[in-house]
């Protein structure tokens, strides 16, 4: 387990709030990451269709987006990470912050089930690379077991 995933297993072990562990998991991935400039989490809002703005370290940010639209609900949609280097060059990109660059959006599963996307942004263009994907997939599994 890589040491980003083991703090924040310790860091929640015992806490059942799903807000309060969030909101500690974005803190510490802001703290932790190096060249972002947005990192947070969307969840998955059945009754609407579409995901709901959460806990989140950064600029003010989109407060819903669709199921399926951008790289937040592509991600959600699909089930499946995505790494874009330019944002800009993402068909149906949704820019929150103009200063963003490139976004990694991973989606939250637990027990088979999609409750929300964790996104982040960088103002540098090409920011996440494979190895960040791998770090922030197990980071991703670890954290959905306390939600």
């Amino acid at each position: 387990m890589s040491i980003l995933s083991a703090q924040i297993d310790a860091l929640l072990e015992n806490e059942t709030n799903q807000t309060a562990n969030l909101a500690n998991a974005s803190a510490l991935l802001n703290d932790t990451l190096k060249d972002i400039n947005w990192v947070g989490f969307y969840l998955y809002n059945e009754t609407t269709d579409q995901l709901d703005l959460g806990p989140f370290q950064g600029k003010v940010a989109c407060m819903h987006i669709k199921n399926g639209a951008g790289v937040c609900g592509t991600a959600f949609q699909t089930g499946n990470v995505l790494r874009v280097a330019n944002v800009h060059e993402f068909v149906g990109h949704i820019a929150c912050d103009s200063a963003s660059n490139s976004e990694i959006v991973l989606p939250l599963i637990k027990d088979g089930k999609k409750i929300g996307v964790l996104d982040i942004d960088s103002p540098k263009l090409d920011r996440f690379s494979i190895e960040d994907e791998v770090l922030l997939s197990e980071f991703v599994e670890t954290l959905c077991k306390h939600l």
